[in-house]
């Protein structure tokens, strides 16, 4: 049993990096099997998105399929299919060999770490996108790991070729060439945060060398929400009379269940692993759906399960008592993707999962800091001087798991402004030296251009007068893609510049009032 759970854990991991790999544009304004489907059976994230914003994506209710696996068969998804928990065995397994440590009971840590997040979304904080282990792994191989391996596998070719030895440049090249048409991505990404959300997740895992599997024991909310489920499983775990407590199993188990202890097993930090079965000297232990459970009392201690809740309930507060959060504050940087909702209900459905950036074609959206609040960490923003909005491209709104981006057809996405470009008559060619420049009007997308031209006479310092046209911003056909500022030849600090007034999915984010 145990090879067996290691090929379903091995099939499950490249299923995963197989369909996280085919996130991305080929080319044409559509996406086969986007990774976001193992975000659909996840049913935590399903459960505090219900809960802050009242509403889940059709697809989620596939994690009704992981509550019942798990109902039936135990806490399965972690030892046999999360790709998260599948990633620390690897790393754990470099700790073969090392003594055994004291046994710690940090299991409840987990459990804290749920019930704050279920009572944080319960009162509209949506927070979980930020430790769900499947959220958490997918924004950190497209913001950190993927743009890291790129980048080191393009350096090696590279180097590899400035060596210009024949025979082994002709090979390169011919390697390098099949990676890019299967695993490099299009072209090479960069992110502002890059560094931190990868350090965060080789911190997790560097994590195992200090015990096993440490992240899925301690810390991981989804971990204890299906432990808490598993205790109502149909599977059984017994051991027989025969076991001599000889503590062989409790070396293999990768929960840190106490499976030597008999009547002590707790069965809510068993992953069903069958590792204990295959060790056992006296045959001992065994699976079925037959027989009592013998498992140990979960408890978790009142007072800190209350504590856990007030947590919960006090962060809302927390977080919201900023000036962010005034109604009539509005950062105009903070720019996000053609189809978002409304800023408040958009936080409260992002789980910052990094799909949306993944799947930018210009590299322009970006993971926020604070720009959001700490609310809105690592929700998506666009930065026009990265990379803009491709007019005929709606992948962001094709892959995000909740909704908090819509999925539009590109007719409605052209109709959908997401900002306002403005100009900065102290830096414009034009307006501010006198020089000829149309580079703004020539990339406009709109079909009718936003940027249209205003002619006027100027002089140059010896007092001669010619024609040079300004531009000048339509407030009506401009949607805020931010191609102008990206391809301003001014380039320090761009002319032209998007901000987010204007956005259809605000009403009080306007330019002009009503009727004006």
């Amino acid at each position: 049993m145990r090879n067996v759970r290691r090929f379903s854990q091995g099939i499950f991991l490249l299923i995963f990096l197989f369909l996280f790999i085919q996130t991305e544009s080929k080319g044409m304004d559509e996406l086969g099997y986007p990774v976001k489907i193992f975000l659909d059976f996840d049913p935590l994230i399903l459960t505090t998105t219900i809960l802050s914003a009242h509403a889940a994506a059709k697809a989620f209710y596939l994690s009704v399929i992981t509550i019942i696996v798990t109902l039936v068969f135990g806490r399965v998804f972690c030892g046999w299919i999360c790709p998260l928990g599948t990633l620390n065995n690897i790393v754990g397994a470099m700790r073969k060999g090392r003594p055994k440590t004291d046994e710690r009971n940090w299991y409840r840590v987990k459990y804290y770490v749920l019930i704050f997040l279920i009572i944080s979304s319960l009162f509209s904080l949506q927070l979980v996108g930020i430790v769900d282990p499947l959220s958490l792994l997918i924004r950190s191989f497209s913001v950190s790991v993927y743009p890291l391996f790129s980048y080191g596998t393009r350096a090696i070719f590279d180097a590899v070729y400035s060596t210009d030895i024949k025979g082994i440049t002709a090979v390169s090249e011919f390697v390098y060439s099949g990676l890019k048409k299967s695993v490099l991505s299009f072209q090479q990404p960069f992110y502002n945060q890059s560094l931190f959300i990868g350090a965060l997740f080789f911190l997790i895992l560097g994590l195992n060398l200090v015990e096993k599997r440490f992240w899925c024991r301690y810390l991981c909310p989804l971990g204890a929400m299906l432990g808490l489920l598993s205790k109502f499983s149909i599977l059984k775990r017994s051991v027989s009379e025969g076991c001599t407590s000889c503590g062989a199993c409790a070396n293999v188990c990768q929960g840190n269940a106490s499976p030597d202890k008999k009547e002590e097993w707790r069965d809510t930090e068993c992953y069903y692993c069958w590792n204990c079965d295959d060790i056992c000297p006296q045959n001992a232990v065994s699976f079925g759906f037959s027989g009592k459970k013998n498992a140990a009392a979960m408890d978790l201690g009142r007072r800190r399960v209350i504590t856990s809740m007030a947590s919960g309930m006090i962060a809302v507060p927390l977080l919201r008592a900023t000036p962010i959060s005034k109604t009539e504050f509005i950062n105009q940087r903070l720019i996000r993707p053609p189809g978002s909702l409304e800023e408040k209900e958009f936080l409260k459905r992002c789980v910052k999962c990094g799909e949306c950036m993944k799947v930018c074609i210009t590299n322009g959206l970006q993971p926020t800091l604070l720009e959001a609040g700490i609310e809105g960490i690592w929700s998506p923003l666009l930065i026009p001087k990265l990379g803009y909005c491709e007019f005929r491209c709606t992948l962001c709104g094709q892959v995000c798991p909740t909704g908090a981006i819509k999925k539009l057809k590109l007719e409605e996405k052209a109709k959908v402004k997401i900002g306002l470009a403005m100009i900065d008559k102290n830096r414009c060619l034009p307006y501010a030296h006198a020089r000829p420049c149309i580079v703004c009007e020539e990339v406009c997308p709109t079909p009718k251009k936003a940027i249209w031209f205003e002619k006027a006479k100027v002089k140059d310092r010896n007092g001669k007068e010619f024609i040079v046209q300004q531009p000048r911003v339509d407030l009506e056909l401009c949607i805020g893609c931010g191609i102008c500022e990206a391809k301003c030849p001014v380039v320090d600090r761009p002319a032209i510049y998007v901000t987010s007034i204007g956005e259809s999915r605000s009403k009080e984010n306007k330019l002009l009032m009503e009727g004006y």
